[in-house]
């Protein structure tokens, strides 16, 4: 399980609370820092979209990955509007949870966009996950897997 999100209710896109004990067990998670009025945040999100897409929705069987997107929107309507109109669909904190300053402090987030990849306990494999999604596209998720130590299921 992702302890960093352990106790908390995550959100998918239709708006359900999402235990991430089940979500996130046994997969590599990239926590994603992003926000609708920030012009290099709308310019990465779908390149991230069409990352996941190939990852998780179009391989068989699914790879073992999931993001969290952490919004540093301005008002919650502001968060739904860009997570519903850009987003993958993959997982959010929701907007009123406090907690996003705290993961803001724990792993350094000065700027947006950033996409921290960490192991089930939290533990950073990157903080570049953006940069690396695009220098080496699909390539760099072996890399995080393999780091990762979950159990695998993934053929590349």
């Amino acid at each position: 399980m992702v302890e960093v999100f352990s106790g908390r209710t995550l959100l998918n896109k239709d708006g359900d609370f999402v235990d991430p004990e089940e979500a996130l067990r046994n997969k590599v998670v990239g926590i994603y820092f992003s926000a609708g009025w920030c012009p290099p945040c709308r310019d990465f999100t779908p390149v991230l979209c069409d990352f996941y897409t190939e990852l998780v929705e179009e391989s068989e069987p699914p790879a073992q990955f999931e993001i969290v997107f952490i919004s540093s929107d301005k008002s919650l309507d502001d968060m739904v509007e860009y997570y519903h109109d850009m987003h993958g669909d993959w997982l959010a904190l929701p907007w009123s949870d406090d907690y996003k300053h705290e993961l803001k402090q724990r792993y350094k987030i000065t700027a947006v966009p950033k996409l921290v990849i960490v192991k089930e306990n939290g533990d950073v494999i990157t903080d570049k996950g953006r940069k690396q999604i695009r220098d080496r596209g699909l390539a760099c998720f072996r890399t995080w897997l393999d780091a990762a130590e979950i159990f695998q299921n993934f053929k590349a």
